[in-house]
């Protein structure tokens, strides 16, 4: 899964994947020849007393240094242009599949774990690419290059290598063995953490409107300790790594210096050969150091990888037909034909064999007991989902064949929840119409009972709006959201209980004032208030996920009796009379 996640998103970047390993194949190669030159400055220059030698040979060693150290700038410069280009392209893929996400794919991630794969996963892989172009790639040349060089000063010697490297090798492989699945429980972990913070965030007035605060903090505190004793297991095999590494180095250049000391006193080897070979050694095992960096980064990247590429792999359940439809015959039309829908894993329907036709230009409400699915209906005219059986006709297409954004661009949506982002008025509001005017922010302003708060605001349509509409309240919040859909003028406006958190007095208000504004708009109007629909051209009364009536107030109250008990319960009985 790594493999493919590199090949697919590091590929436009080979130009500097190339430049990076020319340029530390020559950052190495110089390395490499240093303690060469500094044995021959010893054994030629200092030991025999020729200073001129020793000037001539050590400005080609300051050169030789220069040419490295401009190579390992030039390298890691265009390492992390390839890393962070990368990042880049898997943060844009994986916000692009996201938004083409229904709740059903959603809700099956989970939004924590979203988050955690766009930013912690990406940023794993990204480091990845960011080493690996740099340690990958000069370990193994500086490695092999010690080890060759090293053989060819002092081959008397060899045997240490042949000793240390073999079993600084398997030590590291054991450690990293046992890392693997520790990375896995930790971005899963880590997941968890994310989600109950999310929820603590987004929940706070209810957390503090139920006294939860120390029930939450004990919620957290076992989620942190749980990452914490992942976290706690990973650095112990990571700290055995140094001491590992710093033990077999020292045992290592104490049988060098024992052993080459003999062969300098027997004249078999000269001193500058002796400290050329310790370079070596010591260049050889940070080779296998850095390489063993890569090796305990590679198991974590490769988890990231496979969370990454689940969600680049999920197919949306709302996709586009393969000829999609963009003219709509019928503006303002909606029909429903033997409509059931589920949800994934539930044992009854919602929605079940649901049939009706909305004509262009009326108000028609949805009433019913909560989870008779009149949401769900909403939904389903918006593709917010599809229906499991039967088919939602609007304007004339079916949504199915539909192209979503010319469907969408039918549609003036207020959702349950009002949502508005961070900006100001008028950002939120030209959200539906990037050219409205401010005039004709003002009238959808004034339509939605909104005009007169917003001009006690400061700055009036530049006021600021914080992330969610957190410093307006609720109705303010939900009257913004209705402007929003009317600056749109499109020719179906859905409203999915969007009146709730409005007082009785607005709320008769804003209808009065919404009739004529929207005439000739089709206006679909889910309600919990009988007393503000019943001027609906029909209303239709779900009873349990099923049509249990469709009408006018007078034709409901006197045929229909779930109809007549909603009456009954909110309106008296002298409402029926």
């Amino acid at each position: 899964m790594l493999i493919r996640v590199l090949r697919t998103y590091v590929r436009p970047y080979w130009g500097f994947i190339v430049a990076v390993l020319v340029l530390q194949f020559i950052a190495t190669m110089t390395s490499l020849y240093l303690p060469t030159l500094n044995a021959d400055i010893i054994d030629n220059g200092v030991a025999k007393g020729d200073t001129a030698y020793i000037w001539r040979v050590g400005g080609f060693m300051l050169a030789v240094s220069v040419l490295q150290g401009v190579s390992s700038i030039a390298a890691t410069w265009c390492a992390a242009r390839a890393a962070m280009g990368t990042g880049r392209d898997l943060r844009a893929a994986i916000f692009r599949t996201v938004s083409s996400f229904s709740e059903k794919e959603v809700s099956t991630f989970g939004s924590g774990s979203l988050i955690t794969r766009s930013t912690n996963d990406v940023q794993q892989v990204q480091m990845l690419v960011m080493m690996g172009c740099t340690m990958l790639v000069s370990a193994p040349m500086m490695a092999i290059g010690g080890i060759i060089m090293a053989l060819t000063k002092a081959p008397s010697l060899s045997w240490l290598i042949g000793v240390s490297v073999p079993f600084l090798l398997v030590a590291v492989a054991i450690i990293v063995w046992r890392m693997v699945p520790l990375f896995r429980s930790y971005q899963d972990t880590l997941d968890g953490i994310n989600r109950v913070l999310r929820e603590q965030l987004t929940g706070i007035r209810v957390i503090r409107a139920f006294v939860r605060e120390d029930a939450e903090r004990e919620r957290f505190g076992h989620a942190n300790d749980a990452i914490t004793r992942i976290g706690e297991r990973v650095g112990q095999l990571f700290v055995l790594l140094f001491p590992l590494v710093m033990l077999v180095l020292d045992v290592t250049i104490v049988g060098v210096i024992w052993f080459g000391g003999h062969a300098v006193n027997e004249g078999n080897t000269e001193v500058g050969t002796l400290i050329a070979f310790m370079s070596y050694l010591m260049q050889i095992l940070m080779g296998i150091v850095m390489a063993s960096f890569m090796t305990i980064m590679i198991p974590r990247a490769a988890v990231s990888a496979e969370r990454i590429n689940e969600v680049l792999a999920t197919e949306p359940s709302l996709v586009a037909s393969d000829h999609p439809v963009s003219e709509f015959p019928r503006p303002g039309m909606i029909e429903f034909d033997g409509v059931s829908f589920s949800y994934p894993g539930a044992q009854a329907d919602v929605l079940s064999e649901i049939s009706l036709k909305i004509a262009p230009g009326t108000t028609t409400a949805i009433v019913g007991s909560t989870g008779s699915g009149k949401t769900t209906m909403i939904s389903l005219i918006a593709r917010l989902i599809d229906s499991t059986k039967g088919r939602v006709v609007v304007s004339g297409v079916d949504v199915r064949d539909a192209e979503p954004e010319r469907l969408w661009a039918q549609l003036g949506f207020v959702p349950q929840k009002p949502f508005l982002f961070a900006g100001t008025v008028a950002s939120n509001l030209r959200i539906g119409k990037e050219d409205a005017t401010d005039d004709e922010l003002w009238e959808a302003l004034r339509i939605a009972q909104a005009e007169e708060f917003v001009r006690d605001m400061d700055g009036g349509l530049d006021a600021p709006i914080a992330q969610g509409g957190t410093n307006v309240s609720g109705g303010q919040r939900q009257r913004l959201s209705i402007a929003r859909a009317l600056v749109r003028r499109p020719p179906i406006l859905l409203f999915d209980d969007s009146f709730s958190a409005l007082d009785v007095a607005t709320d008769a208000r804003l209808r009065q004032a919404l009739g004529p504004a929207t005439e000739g708009i089709t206006k679909v109007i889910v309600a919990q208030r009988v007393s503000s629909v019943t001027d609906a051209d029909q209303i239709l009364v779900l009873d349990s996920g099923r049509l249990a009536g469709c009408g006018t107030h007078e034709e409901l109250v006197g045929s229909n009796s779930v109809y007549r008990e909603i009456v009954t319960s909110q309106l008296g009985a002298q409402e029926i009379q």
